[in-house]
């Protein structure tokens, strides 16, 4: 049978492009981001855009950008030219065949030929992921500042801008009790106006979130994401059944494939799964892991890499077509770089995300934007992450 859509060519770049302020994390504070993009081009023209970000380079997981861009153009690149571009499935099989691993690079290529071929049939991408659900969706933001006055002016600004009304604090670099005190400061500030949730990101042992994750429930914290490494599965499942309805557990690092899904929803041990596509290795696999969740009776909550509007809108997609059973999502990655890579955003309307309906992903690239950020043009190095008093280049 001849194929319909030919990949002709894939090509990946890395670009630097720093944040409006530093967003600091338990492992780090980072002042930029580094997104590879991929091009892929189809027989007929159509041109598709995809992304993988990794925030702070290789410091959340074990892809670094260079590495993904190394594994796209040596390995995954070479094991899909000439295929039918089509046949989704098919190319995630010849991906893993080629390279083991890699979800973060393999997104970004999945992504660009879903963008590809949805333009190709002028559809959005939507509908070639199983059918909207979801016009907009609640957006959230991330206070991650490190100071308390700075974290509630920036929220006052949100909230009467109506862009969000769900906050989250990024905790775990500093005392536990200090960070209780931190985060009950930012409560106080948004009594009943918004939401809190925070994320540890993997930086308390289980006696530690037994201890103090009552007294962040208690100064009004209701979702509380991945307090534990993730391999503790155990003290998820701890956790999950001793703060009962009280607040929402919610597991991040530790669910990335199906199966991670299938082990948490049999034990238990979480009540929500914080969606990422490029850690679940691409839209449709981010599909079957929401599907584990919907069947174990498990929310979602789409969750960012702090991706462009590349990305994120390739998210937006993705996330319209799930379930009801969701906690909104932080698709604001856009809003806290200096610029962006596309001639219009997402639009922000009454604190929910508008998702696009344009041809694949909705959003026009703006190819001088591309070339203003890109490294290899650039010829700079660049500083990713500052741990402590040492900074890290790569």
């Amino acid at each position: 049978m001849t194929s319909r859509f030919p990949i002709e060519r894939i090509e990946a770049r890395i670009l630097d492009i720093p944040t409006i302020r530093p967003h600091k994390l338990s492992f780090g504070s980072i002042s930029r981001q580094s997104p590879v993009i991929v091009q892929l081009w189809l027989a007929n023209g159509a041109c598709g855009f995809g992304e993988a970000a990794t925030i702070g380079g290789p410091s959340w997981n074990e892809e670094s950008p260079e590495g993904i861009q190394h594994a796209i153009s040596a390995y995954l690149a070479p094991a899909l030219l000439g295929q039918d571009g089509a046949c989704f499935e098919t190319a995630l099989t010849r991906m893993d065949l080629a390279c083991k691993g890699n979800a973060f690079a393999k997104s970004a290529v999945e992504m660009a030929l879903i963008d590809a071929v949805a333009r190709s049939l002028s559809l959005p991408a939507w509908q070639l992921l199983g059918g909207k659900r979801h016009q907009s969706l609640p957006l959230a933001w991330t206070l991650a500042s490190g100071d308390v006055d700075r974290d509630l002016e920036e929220a006052q600004l949100r909230l009467e801008q109506k862009r969000h009304r769900i906050f989250k604090m990024k905790i775990g670099a500093r005392s536990p009790a200090q960070d209780v005190a931190h985060v009950s400061q930012i409560a106080r500030g948004l009594a009943g106006r918004a939401t809190l949730t925070v994320d540890v990101n993997q930086a308390w042992d289980g006696s530690t979130a037994r201890r103090y994750l009552p007294q962040l429930i208690d100064a009004g914290v209701t979702l509380i994401e991945q307090p534990v490494a993730r391999w503790n599965v155990e003290a998820l499942k701890t956790l999950t059944a001793t703060l009962g309805n009280r607040a929402s557990i919610m597991a991040d690092e530790t669910v990335c494939t199906p199966q991670d899904a299938m082990l948490l929803a049999r034990a238990q041990a979480c009540h929500v799964f914080s969606l990422k596509v490029a850690k679940h290795g691409g839209l449709l696999r981010t599909r079957q892991v929401a599907a584990v969740a919907d069947a174990a009776d498990i929310g979602w909550y789409g969750g960012t890499m702090l991706e462009t509007s590349i990305g994120s809108a390739a998210s937006a997609h993705l996330f319209s077509t799930l379930g009801t059973q969701h906690h909104g999502c932080e698709l604001f990655g856009p809003q806290l770089l200096v610029d962006d890579l596309v001639t219009e955003r997402m639009a922000i309307r009454d604190f929910e995300l508008q998702l696009p309906d344009g041809p694949g992903f909705g959003v026009e690239v703006d190819m001088a934007q591309l070339n203003r950020f890109d490294r290899a043009r650039t010829g700079q190095a660049q500083v990713h992450i500052d741990l402590g008093h040492r900074a890290a280049t790569l």
